[in-house]
């Protein structure tokens, strides 16, 4: 029966040097069994939500069967990949619709209405300083009511404001009768404007308190009569930039938001005609950046100088105003801002053209963006001769002119909305990010059966990896274990019945042992011959 003697080794210095390692070594050796190993690829792939994955990595030699599913995976992954692309670049176009809707209410707010004469000038009221400085603009010959030529004058210098404000033609002597929606009404209801056909007048253009309409149809808006005064349509001698071939006034149906822009957006009235005019109310609502180009109104912005709010007419005029500025050195009436306004011979010379000029190169000179907001007015035109043969006489006796007079310069213009409704167009986004996202998902799952938590998963596996790659190679950088301070070692009997304890201690060099008899020493370590024998126990 073989016997084994356990003998325990202990070297002073190594067990010195080892005692501060062992305690670390032990709650190593503790804590690394204990710490979780990342997933491989088939455990992930068998409890993952992403269809067909599973049958993919499968363990063991890839097979028939496992290529298909790979196949149909890469085929399903593709389309999905260009679907998703596809719909990102729709995305990214910003496209639009428009909606159309017809809404009905109980009160409707009154357009602007503003009208101008196409003369601009009464004759009658051209003083000869007048008719002098006027000359170039209205080619009217330069001498006084005696016959006087323009080099025995001496005027003093012109005031184009004055000039313009005191021959235009008055309100209260064109204006006839007023309606509104069955009151009375006067010039007093009309303000005075100036445009690029002089004086005008803008009824209902307060924004702050304007007027309100309650039903439609005819006869429920308003309704004036006007003279336009032929008589005092100045005579033309030669032909200039405003001379006017053509006998009525000008229209304008606005909101009060913007200025007139009359002699591009106005529309004729002719003498000797009652027009009927039906109005429909349009709010449109534009887009701003990027899916249109509208410019977006800030609260308190001051937009444009001289206006509340912002329009492309007051953007146009103040466009044209800085032109004629700064060729000019000066503003014409119709323009807003404190500038000088500038003399007759100014207008011909300078301001004239350069007005033409900005009007036709607009597009690159000034660039005026639709407002988000916009109301403007479809319009319905028709109209009927007047007066006939009955009425005519009477409005002779009622004006006290003559039945021809009455037939060259009256008309009748009738305003009023064709329903209490108005129609809203509004501009909406064709695809917006919900829909991108909507797009995805449904051909995420559609596809490859994935959702967001799919994402999540293999996110978190590749966590779980790196993790694990990192903590390996930090436990390679740690130093190698020493060798523990103490060794057990087992002799065989076989081994020692010659010898005893102490001659086979002799054979040995101080500080050197067989290896062999170590049975934690494999060949491994090879511990240099230092340190004394301290004691061997058997």
């Amino acid at each position: 029966m073989p016997i084994e003697i356990v003998c325990k080794i202990k070297f002073a210095e190594e067990d010195e040097k080892q005692k501060e390692k062992e305690e670390g070594d032990k709650e190593s050796l503790i804590e690394e069994p204990a710490r979780p190993r990342s997933r491989d690829l088939a455990t992930f792939a068998s409890a993952s939500t992403l269809h067909g994955l599973g049958h993919i990595c499968r363990s063991g030699q890839l097979g028939v069967r496992q290529t298909l599913w790979a196949f149909a995976f890469l085929v399903s992954l593709a389309f999905f990949l260009y679907q998703a692309a596809k719909s990102a670049l729709l995305y990214l176009e910003h496209p639009h619709v428009m909606a159309l809707d017809e809404e009905a209410i109980r009160e409707m707010v009154f357009p602007a209405i503003t009208i101008c004469n196409i003369n601009r000038y009464r004759h009658s009221a051209l003083t000869d300083a007048d008719i002098f400085h006027l000359a170039n603009m209205t080619g009217l010959p330069p001498k006084d009511r005696d016959g006087h030529k323009a080099t025995d004058l001496l005027y003093p210098d012109p005031d184009m404001a004055d000039i313009v404000n005191r021959t235009g033609h008055q309100l209260d002597d064109m204006l006839k009768s007023c309606n509104f929606s069955g009151e009375n009404c006067s010039s007093r209801d009309f303000t005075v404007v100036y445009t690029r056909y002089g004086k005008c007048y803008t009824f209902n253009g307060d924004r702050r308190n304007p007027r309100v309409t309650r039903q439609g149809g005819m006869g429920n808006g308003l309704e004036i009569m006007l003279d336009i005064q032929q008589e005092e349509y100045l005579p033309i001698w030669r032909e200039t930039n405003e001379t006017s071939f053509e006998a009525g006034i000008r229209v304008q149906i606005h909101s009060q938001d913007e200025p007139p822009y009359i002699h591009q957006l106005g529309f004729g009235v002719s003498p000797g005609f009652q027009t009927f005019v039906s109005c429909q109310e349009q709010r449109l609502t534009y887009l701003p950046q990027p899916w249109g180009n509208c410019r977006a109104s800030v609260q308190g912005e001051q937009t444009l100088p001289g206006y509340d709010t912002y329009s492309i007419a007051a953007c146009r005029l103040q466009c044209e105003k800085e032109a004629v500025v700064q060729s000019c050195h000066c503003r014409m009436v119709h323009m807003p801002g404190n500038e000088s306004i500038c003399s007759p011979n100014v207008y011909i010379e300078c301001a004239d053209h350069t007005l033409d000029a900005a009007v036709e190169d607009s597009q690159e000179r000034c660039s005026c963006p639709t407002p988000c907001n916009l109301t403007r007015y479809g319009k319905e035109i028709s109209m009927v001769r007047i007066p006939n043969k009955g009425s005519a006489r009477y409005l002779a006796r009622k004006y006290n002119k003559n039945e021809t007079y009455i037939r060259e310069n009256f008309l009748v213009l009738d305003i009023f909305f064709e329903a209490l409704n108005y129609e809203a167009i509004e501009q909406k986004k064709a695809y917006d990010l919900a829909g991108l996202l909507g797009d995805i998902g449904g051909q995420m799952g559609l596809f490859i059966g994935a959702s967001i938590l799919t994402i999540l998963e293999i996110l978190d596996y590749v966590y779980e990896v790196i993790r694990d790659r990192v903590s390996r190679v930090l436990r390679r950088s740690k130093p190698p274990l020493k060798k523990p301070s103490g060794s057990i070692a087992t002799l065989g009997l076989e081994e020692l019945k010659d010898q005893s304890p102490c001659e086979t201690l002799g054979r040995h060099v101080e500080g050197a042992y067989n290896a062999g008899i170590l049975p934690n020493h494999h060949h491994r370590h090879h511990y240099p011959h230092q340190g004394v024998f301290e004691d061997f126990a058997c």
